[in-house]
């Protein structure tokens, strides 16, 4: 058996990845398990959004939007080039909301937040004359233009393990933790692989990390869950880009809800979210027609041009583990998170709730409630911490002209979304290559074996799904002949990949 860890952290989404980057970063041994692919869930089916929640200041809860407002440019900080700065246009409809209460409430979300030239404040928009908004109805003439930022949400979840793996972290992926038994001081956990490998290990603390599945890990350790989860549905459409410029939209509707038009993946806009209540397993969620429908008539009581259910591309729906409170309401239950540390024994602290993109200051919390209970004294660190791997050359833009040099036969369309994905990393991607025949076999999209090689050795890609939808969206571009040809090489490539990078640090 291995020697006692100090940490196993339980859960592969962006909550558990965080927190044992944070704790690796502090000296700490640590483990993670998750029981697929990292960001398999919840972390990849998000709005895709780092903002403070401007809805969320109608229903009171300041503390949380203040909190999400200071991280943005923190997250922007650490991976600049998947946090990307954005203009937001809020229409005006007298029928919503007057003129007067939009304009308190993005007075307030500014002042909230730690604004400068990435997040600048709010201004007024003469829809007549500015070009966002000839997306409109015409009959909406003014609107505000407020800034938050757009996110890789599953690429983020990847740069953070890879972080946390090398700061020492072990990074244990298709692992499902079967058994906890609490003992005095430690925990003995029994992890299984997904090839049934069974193996028994003894940390001194467990997060409970696992999200919607919070309350199962609990009673496989025996224990009761110690609040009440509210489990939400969240579904998203992906049509063709419905314009040209890089701006998003958050367009109210009747029912007092938001929805968000959002550029996405250069050819393609974002529609989301629904806020529907969910009681079946959490994995096997998908968005119903009804939401289908739903996000459509949203966005179609303000486009000119309207969208149909038959222009989907892509569809994708996630669980949200809330926190259960008095709301009706599923759209009103706070976003907020909770840490409940159990230390009746051994530790085991549960994360419950949280969103994107409070993700480091919930780790930095998690971790810091953790030391006070194992008398550690290693300080926090990562608000100041050096960048995400890749992200120490700055923003996308400011990356092209380095690899454009580095690299000037290689196609330019290539090169930046090679820059998107992996930020600095894309040349540890390309290494030697420097024409489009030494980049291997190639997939369709830009997508060569170069880079699937990269992402199983360095990124833990083993299923097709993994790539196509999480570590890149290209399966929105490959069509069933490149997907199979895919599947075919990575079968392969993944055979000896276990024996060949091993999760272990290093």
């Amino acid at each position: 058996m291995d020697d006692i860890r100090d940490v196993l952290v339980v859960g592969g989404g962006i909550n558990g990845v965080s927190i044992a980057r944070d704790a690796a970063g502090r000296g700490w041994s640590v483990t993670l398990c998750e029981q697929d692919d990292l960001a398999a869930h919840t972390s990849s089916a998000s709005t895709k959004l780092i903002h403070g929640g401007l809805r969320y200041l109608q229903f009171g809860q300041f503390a949380l939007v203040r909190k999400a407002l200071r991280e943005r440019s923190v997250l922007q900080r650490l991976a600049p080039h998947l946090v990307t700065p954005t203009s937001f246009v809020l229409p005006h409809a007298r029928h919503l909301r007057p003129a007067w209460m939009l304009r308190a409430g993005l007075w307030l979300y500014d002042h909230l937040a730690d604004t400068g030239p990435a997040f600048p404040h709010t201004r007024r928009v003469d829809l007549r004359r500015d070009p966002r908004g000839a997306l409109l109805q015409p009959r909406y003439r003014t609107a505000f233009s407020y800034a938050d930022a757009r996110v890789d949400d599953a690429r983020l979840v990847v740069a953070t393990a890879m972080d946390a793996r090398e700061r020492g972290a072990e990074i244990r992926v298709r692992t499902r933790c079967d058994q906890l038994i609490r003992h005095r001081d430690h925990w003995l956990a029994v992890l299984r692989q997904a090839d049934g490998t069974v193996t028994r290990m003894r940390a001194r603390a467990v997060v409970n990390a696992t999200g919607p599945w919070a309350g199962n890990l609990l009673e496989r350790a025996g224990m009761d869950a110690p609040i009440g989860l509210r489990l939400v549905q969240g579904s998203h459409i992906v049509v063709p880009r419905l314009y040209a410029h890089d701006s998003a939209y958050l367009l109210q509707q009747p029912d007092q809800r938001v929805v968000f038009v959002i550029p996405f993946d250069q050819d393609y806009s974002l529609i989301g979210t629904t806020d529907v209540d969910y009681e079946d397993d959490p994995a096997r969620v998908r968005a119903s027609p009804a939401e289908v429908l739903y996000l459509c008539a949203s966005v179609n009581q303000w486009l000119r041009t309207p969208v149909h259910p038959e222009q989907v591309v892509w569809q994708f729906s996630g669980v949200r583990p809330l926190l259960a409170d008095h709301h009706h309401d599923a759209d009103r239950v706070t976003r907020d998170y909770r840490l409940h540390l159990d230390h009746q024994q051994a530790l085991i602290l549960s994360v419950l709730g949280g969103k994107l993109t409070t993700c480091r200051t919930l780790a930095e919390e998690a971790v810091d409630q953790l030391a006070a209970a194992l008398g550690r004294g290693d300080p926090a660190w990562t608000a100041n911490g050096p960048p995400l791997p890749g992200g120490d050359g700055g923003t996308v833009a400011m990356l092209l002209p380095a690899l454009h040099a580095a690299y000037p036969q290689l196609p330019e369309n290539l090169l930046q979304a090679l820059a998107r994905r992996h930020g600095t990393r894309a040349q540890v991607v390309l290494g030697e290559a420097q024409t489009v025949a030494q980049l291997g076999q190639h997939f369709g999209a830009g997508l060569n074996a170069l880079e699937v090689d990269y992402l199983v050795e360095h990124e833990w890609v083993r299923e097709p799904e993994d790539l196509l939808w999480r570590r890149t969206h290209v399966g929105l571009r490959l069509d069933g002949a490149q997907q199979q040809a895919l599947a075919d090489y990575l079968r392969v490539r993944t055979a000896t990949a276990a024996a060949l990078y091993p999760a272990t640090p290093g």
